[in-house]
């Protein structure tokens, strides 16, 4: 749904106040005081994280981010900081990027808030993850309606911070309906701490499972609220991750024993956990990535940042030799009518490449253009129902402008006859540079010219098989990111994974070849390379196992060229063939692997299919291989490690592995009913 940013007032003692909800966004004494008082000390922190090889904090109302500045300058501040800080924070109306500009301007964390500030993300509804001090603090911004966007989260929080606006002001915000949705994302022992204790939100904490205690407050607050959740029993959804021995619950950062958990002080304030009480040991957290293309080196980058330990191997000598060699791609969002579950991540996955892609290419390291790309109208599309579509979704122009055909042709560099999407944050990469930038992560290794044949468990550990039987390694958790092999080394799962070949043609740079000013797309698509050169392809044809260049592909690619370009081009100078792996829902498969022959507690349910312990797959990323790769890596290595999971629910059930058990379990069901 559109999303309304917030309008933000500065008042004559510089507080921000919202017009709309007649309240101000943190109190007079300063928001740092706040920060500190009641959020952090009221949960326990610092304290409370030490010794932790990860810790969660999920908060209601991110307002201008006083909260999360404030946690982050505490985790940099603390020497016995967990390695990795996530903290998740849901927001109905972000502000705009200006307005968080002009209100963090006397921040008391400049540094830190003019780093939020640079990566505030489009106002578009869904799940914004964006990394911080080198991915080791991790926010992940809910922007959405709070009743709705909580039942999207998939997190096991150990703090809650909840700082809406007034229950008179914005009741919304502490419902027990609410409260009850939140719980479900927290895990055992948490924490709540808020500056209110009006006795509808201490009804509705307690209603939700929460021990509730009011303590002295500070500044004009002569009270505030603690809280520690102790439900009597708890029924919610089963863990994610996976430890040393295979045992789900082991090493989630989820699943810690009620028991273990800290229990609060005489004042109310949490007592410290030790290291000895780490939900994470490092040992633990050992994995191999089988394929070093897109999809197996976003795992392995996204497990290192979760502090696993990662060996990549692939039949080939080097990374990306295969469907990820092609020497330039496309990534951007997709202004669609339909905004369902392809359009939503696959907005998502631009937006995080985006991110990642920037400074990478600013600095040399991966050739590409981030500066944004251009989409032609197809024949059915006119400036008018091109701008309709943007004001009906409410569309920010950081992800899509309707451009007329004048502006489109000033951008591109050439003369266009028809009007083109604009998409900023769009632009291309080229694939091979972005795996081996990808695998150049600190505990990543790389292992070239390895064939793995079969799979087999021994106890705690996967071993991973040659031709012969020997084993080539083995390690606690596996994940299966070679394409179509995918389905050759695990083939109990029965994906229905498709192969389809692609053929793309390459112009030198000469007088009359055309130089983009961004890359193009629309019935196929063009690329300038930093030589000078010009990409275009790509042809389809599933099925088809032929390696060989074909003079009719490149003349399919010089047709479909001539109508972006309007350049009659001769024949190509060179070419690459590769593979598409697909499914026919044109859907990822991601996560954990299903358990074969297993009974499922909630058959039509995907979160509640048995899962084979330690073994995880990533692939068929069809066509949109660098767009969505690393964003399914962070997916992936949340599912491995317990972390809050960086989509939403009902697309982690799109892509998820035994999506085809659950929907043949729904249609069973719906013939007997």
């Amino acid at each position: 749904m559109p999303l309304t940013p917030a309008r933000i007032e500065i008042d004559a003692d510089g507080v921000p106040n919202s017009p709309d909800f007649g309240d101000r966004y943190h109190p007079r004494e300063g928001a740092a005081a706040q920060a500190h008082e009641v959020f952090l000390a009221g949960n326990g922190l610092p304290a409370r994280w030490a010794g932790r090889a990860a810790f969660t904090l999920l908060e209601t109302g991110f307002g201008l981010g006083n909260n999360f500045l404030a946690t982050w300058q505490a985790w940099r501040d603390d020497p016995a900081r967990p390695r990795t800080l996530h903290f998740v924070s849901i927001e109905a109306h972000p502000p705009t990027r200006a307005d968080l500009q002009r209100c963090h301007a006397a921040s008391p964390w400049p540094g830190l808030a003019a780093a939020l500030t640079d990566a505030w993300p489009p106002a578009v509804e869904g799940l914004h993850p964006i990394d911080f001090d080198d991915g080791q603090v991790q926010l992940l911004l809910a922007f959405g309606d709070a009743g709705r966007i909580v039942r999207e989260l998939d997190l096991a929080a150990d703090a809650l911070l909840l700082d809406g606006f007034a229950p008179d002001r914005n009741p919304a915000m502490w419902t027990r309906e609410l409260m009850q949705g939140l719980s479900r994302c927290l895990a055992p022992g948490a924490t709540a701490a808020t500056w209110t204790v009006a006795r509808s939100v201490r009804d509705a904490l307690t209603a939700a499972g929460f021990e509730v205690e009011r303590v002295d407050g500070h500044g004009a607050k002569r009270q505030t609220l603690r809280a520690r959740w102790a439900p009597r029993s708890h029924r919610g959804p089963p863990p994610r991750g996976v430890g040393a021995t295979g045992d789900p619950e082991a090493d989630s950062g989820q699943a810690d024993a009620a028991a273990a958990a800290p229990a609060p002080s005489s004042a109310g304030m949490p007592t410290a956990v030790g290291a000895a009480s780490s939900r994470s040991p490092a040992t633990a957290r050992e994995a191999i990535v089988v394929g070093a293309g897109l999809a197996g080196a976003s795992a392995a980058f996204a497990l290192a940042r979760q502090g696993w330990a990662v060996r990549v191997l692939d039949r080939c000598t080097e990374p990306a030799a295969e469907s990820s060699g092609n020497p330039g791609g496309l990534f951007h969002a997709t202004a669609h009518a339909d905004e369902g579950a392809h359009l939503r991540l696959h907005r998502a996955g631009a937006l995080v490449l985006a991110r990642r892609l920037a400074p990478w290419i600013a600095a040399g390291r991966v050739p590409g253009h981030a500066g944004g790309m251009l989409q032609i109208a197809g024949d059915d599309e006119d400036l008018a129902s091109m701008q309709a579509l943007v004001a009906r979704h409410a569309t920010p122009p950081e992800i899509a402008e309707a451009l007329d055909a004048a502006e489109a042709s000033r951008r591109a560099g050439i003369a266009l006859h028809r009007p083109a999407w604009s998409y900023p944050q769009g632009g291309w990469a080229q694939p091979p540079a972005l795996v081996r930038a990808l695998l150049d992560m600190p505990g990543v290794r790389f292992s070239g010219g390895v064939e793995v044949a079969a799979l087999r468990r021994d106890e705690s550990q996967w071993e991973l098989l040659d031709a012969a039987g020997a084993v080539v390694d083995r390690a606690p958790v596996v994940v299966l990111a070679n394409a179509d092999g995918a389905s050759r080394l695990w083939p109990q799962a029965g994906w229905p994974i498709g192969r389809g070949r692609g053929q793309l043609s390459i112009w030198p740079a000469g007088p009359d070849t055309p130089r983009l000013a961004c890359p193009l797309s629309g019935a196929g698509y063009a690329i300038t390379l930093p030589d000078g050169s010009l990409l275009a392809g790509a042809t389809s044809t599933p099925g088809d196992t032929d390696p060989a260049l074909r003079d009719a592909d490149h003349d399919f690619n010089r047709e479909r060229l001539r109508r972006l370009t309007g350049w009659d081009a001769p024949a190509p100078s060179a070419g690459r063939v590769g593979w598409r792996v697909q499914t026919p829902d044109r859907l990822p498969i991601v996560g954990a692997v299903p358990a074969p022959g297993a009974v499922s507690a909630r058959p039509t349910q995907a979160r509640w299919q048995p899962r084979e312990p330690g073994l995880f797959v990533l692939t068929a990323l069809g066509s949109r291989g660098l767009v969505l790769g690393p964003l399914m890596g962070e997916v992936l290595a949340a599912w491995v490690s317990g972390a809050p999971m960086p989509i939403e629910a009902r697309l982690r059930d799109a892509i998820d592995p035994a999506r085809w058990i659950v929907r043949a379990a729904r249609q069973g069901a719906d013939a007997r009913g």
